[in-house]
């Protein structure tokens, strides 16, 4: 029987990525994203390049419902899974003060509450062998002054995803979190990425780039993989500085700029 790769935030940068990097392998695609139109078009695009079934179902991650609604179309669709990636993520940055109930509800839920659900869920469809990978941040590498709530959730990623792996460890489920610095996939992303000048050059990867290096790293069945050099070279040389130097340092940086697309 088929198997199927499901991926989360289909229709963003990183989310395309993963879908071109997964049918060039050969792998059929299950897509979602919030956009329905954008969702389909992708799916027209996919299957006219390459010779895998492409199926989608739109669906808001932050809504339990529309959640339970894409599991059972999934479920009426008797599919099993070989690999998920959890993309989908809200990238809210402003200071705390600023926040409404609604946006707190909202990156919550689709940055953690999602990934967790559909990791469960997954594992009552899968195939014999299963890889879960989902993309955090280097942003939860610390807590990030008015970038709080999005460097927060991204570590609690990291910290259940790590945790899950050692649950499944004798199932034959490989369970990687990835951990990209900058990518650029929007306007106001590489507007951010110039505005940092030669660090930002330096640390951004595209998305193809860390779409194919954590497949990579995935079947080898990394705990934690952060793509690109001058990242990995970041966490290894600020890890012994006092945090609250390194939040201060943040703090200074962040609070000059804020995005937010959702």
């Amino acid at each position: 029987m088929s198997t199927y790769t499901l991926i989360t935030g289909a229709t963003g940068g990183l989310g395309k990525a993963y879908c071109r990097a997964c049918a060039e392998r050969g792998e059929n695609l299950f897509l979602t994203a919030r956009d329905g139109e954008r969702l389909a078009a992708l799916t027209a695009s996919l299957r006219t390049a390459y010779a895998v079934d492409v199926r989608y179902f739109p669906c808001m991650l932050q809504d339990e419902r529309a959640r339970e609604e894409l599991f059972n179309a999934i479920r009426g669709e008797g599919l099993l899974f070989s690999r998920l990636i959890n993309v989908a993520g809200a990238d809210i940055q402003k200071a705390f003060s600023e926040y409404t109930q609604e946006k707190i509800v909202l990156q919550t839920r689709v940055n953690f509450e999602a990934a967790v659900s559909l990791a469960r869920f997954v594992l009552d469809v899968r195939a014999p062998a299963l890889e879960i990978l989902t993309v955090s941040s280097v942003s939860g590498i610390y807590p990030m002054p008015y970038f709080a709530l999005y460097s927060a959730t991204k570590k609690a990623l990291e910290q259940f995803f790590s945790a899950l792996r050692v649950e499944l460890k004798d199932k034959n489920v490989k369970v990687t979190t990835v951990l990209p610095g900058g990518m650029p996939t929007r306007k106001d992303i590489c507007e951010q990425i110039e505005g940092q000048g030669i660090w930002g050059k330096i640390a951004t990867k595209s998305p193809s780039f860390v779409a194919e290096r954590s497949l990579r790293a995935a079947a080898k069945n990394k705990r934690v993989y952060i793509p690109g050099l001058a990242n990995k070279l970041m966490a290894f040389f600020t890890a012994p500085l006092p945090l609250s130097w390194k939040m201060k340092f943040i703090a200074a940086r962040w609070s000059k700029i804020s995005k937010d697309a959702f």
